[in-house]
C-alpha cells in the first residue's frame, strides 16, 4: 500500500511550489517586451474607450498579460507538482497527459487544468484524441484505461459520454479522488499561510518598475512631442503590412 503524504511533507511541498511560482512571476515581469505584447492588442478599443494617458494603457496591457500568465504559471508551478506528489503518480510522456496513476487493474491518465472553463470545443476534441491515442498505445497492458480531465478548482463533475471518452472531476472531487481526503482542497489554501504576503512587496516593486519602463517606451514610440497619443502610429505598428497580398486568382 502506498504511504500517505505526511502533513509536514505537504507543507514543505506547498512552500516550495509557491516559491517557484513567485520566482517565475518575477522573471516573467523582468523579461517582458512592450512591443511584443502590444502587437496582440486592439488599438481601436483603447481609442474607443477614451484612453488618453500612456501609463493607463500600459497598466491595462500589463494587467491583462500578467493575469493570463499567472494562471498558466500557477498551474505548472503549483497544482501539477502538488497533484503528482499527493497522488503518488508518475510523470507521463504522452501528449496531453500530465501524470498517470497506475494500480494492478487500472491505468488512470490525468490531464490537469487549473479550472473547468478554459476548454473550447476544439481543445476538447484535441484532448479526446490524445486520450484515444494513449489508449491505443496501452492496449497490451490489459488494464482498465481511465482517462481523467482534472480541474484544480471548480464544480464540474461529469462522466464520459458518447462524444468524449474521458470523465471530468473538479475542485473538491478531484483532490478527494487522488488523495482519499475530502478536505484536501481546503488544506491547500490553509497551508499557504503567510507566504503570499512575504512576496507581495517584491512583486509590487517589480510591477512598478515594469510600468515605468513601458510607459517611457510607449511615450517615446507612440506619443507626439506634446504628450498626446499618436493613434495612427499605434494602429500602423499593430496592423500595417509590409506588402498587401494580391486578391487576383
Amino acid at each position: 500500500m502506498t504511504p500517505r503524504v505526511t502533513p509536514r511533507q505537504l507543507e514543505v511541498k506547498i512552500a516550495k511550489c509557491l516559491e517557484d511560482f513567485y520566482r517565475r512571476r518575477l522573471s516573467m515581469l523582468g523579461n517582458l517586451q512592450l512591443k511584443k505584447i502590444l502587437r496582440r492588442k486592439n488599438p481601436y478599443l483603447f481609442r474607443a474607450l477614451g484612453n488618453e494617458i500612456a501609463s493607463d494603457i500600459v497598466q491595462q496591457i500589463l494587467q491583462a498579460y500578467v493575469s493570463a500568465s499567472d494562471e498558466t504559471i500557477f498551474g505548472d508551478a503549483f497544482f501539477e507538482p502538488v497533484a503528482l506528489m499527493v497522488s503518488h503518480g508518475k510523470v507521463s510522456d504522452a501528449p496531453g497527459v500530465d501524470f498517470v496513476i497506475e494500480t494492478r487493474r487500472r491505468y488512470t491518465a490525468v490531464a490537469l487544468k487549473s479550472g473547468p472553463n478554459i476548454f473550447n470545443a476544439s481543445q476538447k476534441r484535441r484532448q479526446n484524441q490524445e486520450f484515444n491515442e494513449l489508449r491505443s498505445r496501452l492496449y497490451k497492458i490489459h488494464k482498465q484505461f481511465d482517462p481523467l480531465l482534472g480541474h484544480a478548482y471548480g464544480r464540474r463533475n461529469v462522466g464520459p459520454s458518447g462524444k468524449w471518452i474521458y470523465r471530468e472531476r473538479s475542485g473538491q472531487a478531484f483532490w478527494a479522488e487522488i488523495t482519499g481526503d475530502p478536505d484536501f482542497y481546503l488544506k491547500l489554501i490553509r497551508l499557504m499561510k503567510n507566504i503570499p504576503t512575504r512576496h507581495k512587496k517584491r512583486h509590487l516593486e517589480e510591477w512598478g518598475a515594469a510600468v515605468n519602463r513601458f510607459t517611457v517606451q510607449f511615450a517615446k514610440d507612440f506619443c507626439f512631442p506634446d504628450g498626446k497619443i499618436a493613434w495612427e502610429k499605434l494602429v500602423e505598428f499593430v496592423s500595417k503590412q509590409d506588402s498587401i497580398p494580391s486578391t487576383k486568382t
